[in-house]
């Protein structure tokens, strides 16, 4: 039965972060926002995060720094002290998110279900949704909007791109050919593939004519792997590590032809542009993670190592098993990953 039988005043949404995870999050919260144009939404929403989201309309977010401690937990509260609201949506299991919770208002207190809640989160709720039968994250969230009462449709996105910021990015772009976006980086090392595979299939791609370019965030570490990754190639790739915001990276995003990267935040960006993306697996598993419109264009070695690592398929382990193998990546071939570009790029 339905939370809600009509439409209620307030929603107050908690989810910080990663960047990929709050795409997901916003296609729930946009069905939501839909269906129900005059209940107002508040966002507590992470700092970076927050900057993705900032030609976002009707929502109102507010910023939590996570680097704040405990100042900004009580600044949070203060903020919302004389505020109530009808349902809060906890969407992030970390503790420190049930924590923040603890000053939040609300009538109905909503968390995960019984598979995917974890950190005690069950403790700081009064209601849990339902655990969807399909395993991604994204469904995961959309079984939020389920519980209200909003019935339940395909995911659909609008993260807005300006004017302003497809402009910055026209350079990067050449318009007589095809664009390959390549983003090596994941928040681990561990998922990222090697230097010179990377370098392979960026060689591949300027072979079929096809106009390379390289992302990152501007971390040393990325950094320092995209200069890897141009002293492999050889030609020269454009290059725009560091040098974009994340809604000029956005833009970008929307504007080239396919995207390249493992489990990371451009990957779940093209996913909301409608991009293809080929995502790069083996630590987990793209059933979950994976962008959600391009499942049958992963390529993966994660199932292959849970056999090996646990000596069942991954349908039987609990939702979120992370392997622990070491160099799994290593396992990703170029050439199935190339296999994967003809059919996107030259098809």
């Amino acid at each position: 039965m339905a939370l809600f039988s009509q439409a209620p005043q307030s929603l107050c949404i908690l989810r910080l972060s990663a960047i990929g995870d709050v795409c997901h999050a916003l296609a729930s919260v946009q069905h939501i926002q839909r269906y129900w144009p005059n209940t107002q939404i508040t966002w507590i929403i992470g700092e970076t995060e927050a900057q993705l989201f900032r030609h976002v309309s009707g929502i109102e977010f507010i910023v939590y720094d996570k680097k704040s401690g405990w100042r900004g937990v009580w600044d949070l509260w203060r903020q919302l002290k004389h505020r109530r609201f009808d349902a809060l949506l906890n969407m992030q299991t970390a503790f420190r998110a049930s924590i923040l919770s603890l000053g939040i208002h609300a009538r109905y207190r909503i968390g995960f279900g019984k598979q995917r809640a974890r950190e005690g989160q069950w403790l700081f709720t009064n209601q849990r949704i339902h655990d969807p039968a399909k395993p991604h994250v994204l469904d995961g969230f959309m079984a939020f909007a389920d519980y209200l009462g909003v019935p339940s449709s395909q995911p659909q996105w609008n993260l807005p791109v300006t004017e302003a910021d497809l402009m910055a990015v026209r350079e990067y772009l050449n318009p007589h050919r095809k664009n390959l976006l390549i983003s090596p980086c994941s928040s681990k090392k561990e998922k990222d593939w090697l230097v010179e595979r990377y370098a392979a299939v960026a060689n591949w791609a300027h072979q079929h004519d096809i106009n390379v370019i390289l992302c990152s965030s501007p971390a040393p570490r990325e950094l320092a792997m995209i200069e890897e990754i141009k002293n492999v190639c050889n030609f020269a790739p454009v290059e725009v590590a560091g040098k974009l915001t994340l809604t000029q990276l956005t833009a970008l995003i929307r504007e080239v032809d396919l995207v390249i990267s493992p489990d990371s935040g451009p990957a779940h960006i093209a996913t909301t542009q409608g991009t293809p993306v080929i995502g790069l697996y083996a630590y987990h598993n793209p059933l979950r993670t994976g962008p959600y419109h391009n499942l049958d264009n992963v390529v993966s070695v994660y199932e292959q190592n849970v056999q090996k690592e646990f000596g069942k398929p991954s349908a039987q382990l609990p939702w979120a098993t992370k392997l622990k193998g070491q160099n799994l990546m290593a396992q990703i071939d170029v050439k199935e990953v190339v296999k994967q570009m003809e059919a996107l790029l030259l098809s």
